[in-house]
């Protein structure tokens, strides 16, 4: 973690420049995030988002949709809030189901999975909240989106408590039509607690 919280205009590279790194910083990046992924059930995947993270999806966006200079400021705006701070953990929870049919079929059956996540720690728990309040992750006909950004925020003591390989963490989906937990591996938890600030 570089111990930064938001992505400035002048962190952003040219793209002639990018270009010639895109690959390194790619395979590097892609290292990064083996580490701070976690897959939950048959089909929901949690991947924790830093600086690093934001920043390589900031440049991407760029480079493919060659929107230039314009284009930054709306890029910032979007993903700066994404960047973990102070004692807090931020994820993107996909639900990656490749088939298009089943796809729909299982987000009609998964509307509000959003308020039953949590991140337990033996017996406590941190509840996930949904960012970007603004947007309705569920629709009236019960349908969840396939993508969703969670915070968990940690007091001091919860965070020495993730720091604790004796204390279990995992993180559970509790819906009615998905209920699984997986225990967060000692790697992704040494990764992610490099995100909280000292």
């Amino acid at each position: 973690m570089s111990g930064k919280h938001e992505i400035l205009p002048t962190d952003i590279m040219e793209m002639a420049a990018y270009g010639e790194i895109r690959a390194e910083r790619r395979r590097k990046t892609s290292l990064l995030k083996r580490a701070r992924r976690l897959a939950v059930g048959p089909f929901a995947t949690f991947y924790f988002e830093n600086y690093d993270t934001m920043w390589i999806q900031i440049h991407e966006m760029l480079f493919v949709e060659k929107g230039g200079a314009e284009q930054i400021a709306g890029e910032l705006e979007a993903y700066n809030p994404l960047i973990p701070k102070d004692k807090e953990l931020i994820a993107t929870l996909m639900f990656e189901i490749p088939d298009a049919e089943r796809r729909a079929r299982e987000l009609a059956r998964l509307g509000g999975v959003e308020d039953t996540i949590r991140l337990e720690l033996d017996d406590h728990t941190i509840a996930a909240e949904p960012l970007q309040n603004n947007i309705e992750r569920t629709t009236n006909a019960g349908k969840t989106s396939a993508v969703h950004f969670l915070r968990f925020s940690f007091t001091d003591a919860d965070v020495e408590k993730f720091r604790d390989p004796s204390v279990r963490a995992l993180i559970s989906l509790n819906h009615s039509n998905y209920g699984h937990m997986a225990v967060i591996a000692e790697e992704v938890r040494s990764a992610l607690s490099q995100d909280f600030d000292e």
